[in-house]
C-alpha cells in the first residue's frame, strides 16, 4: 500500500517562502495559532488543555453556524410543497402561503447579522464567511421559489398586457373612410 504526504514541514524547500505570503481572503492561520498556543503552554498542562478546549469550542460554534446556515433549504421543500398543495387559485391561503415565501427569507437575509451573532468569537477563531454565505444563497432561493409562486399565479407583471395601462396611444389629427 502507498500514499502521499502533502503536508509541508519547516525544513522542506519553499517553506519560508510560503509562510510570508498572505492567507488567501477568507483564511486564518490555523496552524500557526496551534503552534503558538502549544509554545505559551508547554510549561503547564492546564494551559494545554485550556486551548485545546477553546479550540475545540471554536469547532462546535462552526459546526451550529453551519447547521443554522442550512436551515432555510429545509424550509425550502416545506414551504414549496405548500405552495404546491395551494393551487393556482386566488384565495386566502394561497396568498398567505405566497406571502409567507416572500417575507421569510427577505427577514432571513435582513437579521443575518443578528443570526449569527451567537456564533461569533471575540478572538476571531470562528470563521463564519461560509455559514453566511451558505445562509445567503438558501434564502435566495426560497425567495426565487415564492417569486415563481406569484408568477404561476399571475400577481407579477411578466406579460406584455400587465403594461398595458402604461401605453400612452397616439391622437389622430383626423379620420378617413378610405382605407389606404
Amino acid at each position: 500500500m502507498w500514499s502521499v504526504d502533502l503536508t509541508l514541514r519547516e525544513q522542506d524547500v519553499g517553506y519560508d517562502v510560503l509562510q510570508k505570503l498572505p492567507p488567501p481572503p477568507g483564511m486564518r492561520k490555523v496552524n500557526a495559532l496551534e503552534r503558538k498556543i502549544e509554545n505559551e503552554g508547554l510549561g503547564a498542562s492546564g494551559a494545554r488543555s485550556a486551548s485545546r478546549d477553546a479550540l475545540a469550542i471554536a469547532q462546535r460554534k462552526k459546526a451550529k453556524a453551519m447547521s443554522m446556515a442550512m436551515s432555510p433549504g429545509r424550509q425550502i421543500a416545506m414551504n414549496g410543497f405548500m405552495m404546491y398543495m395551494s393551487g393556482k387559485n386566488l384565495n386566502i391561503f394561497s396568498i398567505s402561503i405566497t406571502s409567507m415565501a416572500i417575507m421569510s427569507p427577505l427577514k432571513g437575509i435582513f437579521g443575518m447579522a443578528s443570526a449569527f451573532k451567537p456564533f461569533e468569537d471575540p478572538d476571531g477563531r470562528v470563521d463564519l464567511q461560509m455559514a453566511k454565505l451558505v445562509y445567503l444563497l438558501l434564502n435566495l432561493v426560497w425567495l426565487c421559489v415564492g417569486l415563481y409562486k406569484m408568477a404561476t399565479m399571475r400577481l407579477l407583471p411578466t406579460t406584455s398586457a400587465d403594461w398595458s395601462g402604461a401605453v400612452v396611444w397616439k391622437e389622430l389629427m383626423e379620420t378617413s373612410s378610405i382605407p389606404p
